[in-house]
């Protein structure tokens, strides 16, 4: 397989209008971890050695969240979309942080990734199977698709009387035949650096919102006569686009379940992984043991032999080996080697607990045990 290099574009300009809310949708969390960040974090084990973030106007916050928690390994721009002109119009956008004041044909021939900052679910495995998968097939361009028995309300892959695609369709404008496709579009591809410029020159926006569509790039280099091709995902869930609060709250509980999943592979105990939530951030040892209603945020760090529970809630605390912790609250804590803490104890900011000390109900108040 050929090497070329490899950039990555993330399109984080989208206003988020359907989140109702003053924060810009790609600073929305979840399990404690910016949604934008989450794509980035994707991105970090690809070798990627140039990555363009699209930003809205005045989208300050998102720069200066990106530029403080991403990984420090990739290297990364900014460029604004002054005006939402729709996915293609961003990626052009992009080019120019991609390639500054030079164009395309400048630079070795190597392959651009593109990806929407709202895909929070989609793993570091099926983004290098779509990389591999594209420079096998030697093609211009290859797209992330997905299978659906129903697939009601997605674009649809069109192909060629010859199996090669030829367009995607959305649902509005797609014939009787044409949403009878199970195959359907995702807005994530890996790109021929030197033929993605030339191909968004020749985008329209034909279509009821005036807006330019990176996914119009598939007929206009088949047009051309360029092959493009397709790798599927290994799970719907993966490409699954956050828009508003509901989606929000249905893309957590699925991360929230693969973070459980990971650490219950990796030693630790849950009695009810449904009721355990944890932060992206959290770091845990094996043989901890956690019981229902824990709520682990931030950078909490719990050591082997811990257990936590029923109804934890700790933000940004260290627990140290063997401490037992139970209806206890604590935010910016340390819990030492075998502590005991609960029931119903609230830790201060900046509480130490020396080994084996006891903190219970009521303390400081005067009216109850201390040790």
């Amino acid at each position: 397989m050929e090497h070329r290099p490899l950039s990555a574009i993330v399109l984080a300009a989208g206003e988020g209008t359907r989140m109702h809310s003053a924060m810009p949708k790609p600073l929305h969390r979840l399990c404690g971890r910016p949604m934008v960040l989450h794509v980035l974090n994707a991105l970090g084990e690809l070798a990627v050695e140039r990555v363009v973030v699209v930003v809205g106007p005045g989208a300050t916050e998102v720069t200066k969240m990106i530029q403080a928690e991403a990984s420090s390994e990739l290297k990364i721009e900014f460029v604004e979309q002054a005006v939402p002109r729709g996915t293609g119009d961003a990626t052009a956008v992009a080019l120019t942080g991609l390639f500054g004041s030079f164009g395309p044909e400048d630079y070795d021939d190597g392959d651009v990734v593109v990806l929407l900052g709202d895909l929070p679910l989609l793993r570091r495995g099926t983004l290098a199977a779509l990389v591999e998968g594209h420079r096998a097939s030697g093609g211009a361009a290859t797209l992330l698709t997905m299978r659906l028995d129903q697939p009601a309300d997605h674009s649809r892959v069109v192909r060629d009387k010859d199996g090669r695609v030829a367009r995607i369709v959305d649902e509005p404008e797609a014939t009787e035949d044409e949403r009878r496709i199970e195959e359907v579009a995702t807005t994530a591809f890996c790109f021929r650096q030197g033929v993605l410029a030339p191909a968004l020159r020749r985008l329209w926006p034909d279509n009821s919102l005036g807006e330019y569509f990176l996914t119009d790039t598939v007929f206009v280099l088949h047009d051309a006569g360029y092959a493009v091709n397709t790798v599927v995902a290994p799970d719907p869930i993966e490409v699954f686009e956050v828009n508003d609060r509901a989606q929000l709250a249905e893309a957590e509980a699925h991360l929230r379940s693969r973070i459980n999943s990971q650490w219950m592979r990796e030693g630790v105990t849950m009695w009810d992984p449904a009721t355990t939530y944890l932060d992206a951030s959290v770091r845990l040892q094996a043989d901890v043991t956690l019981l229902p209603d824990v709520i682990l945020q931030g950078r909490t760090t719990v050591g082997r032999g811990c257990v936590l529970g029923p109804s934890v809630h700790l933000v940004d605390c260290e627990v140290a080996p063997n401490a037992v912790v139970s209806h206890t609250v604590a935010s910016h804590a340390v819990i030492g080697e075998e502590c005991s803490v609960g029931p119903y104890a609230v830790l201060d900011v900046g509480t130490q607990l020396a080994r084996g000390e006891h903190r219970g109900p009521f303390f400081g108040l005067g009216i109850g045990p201390t040790r």
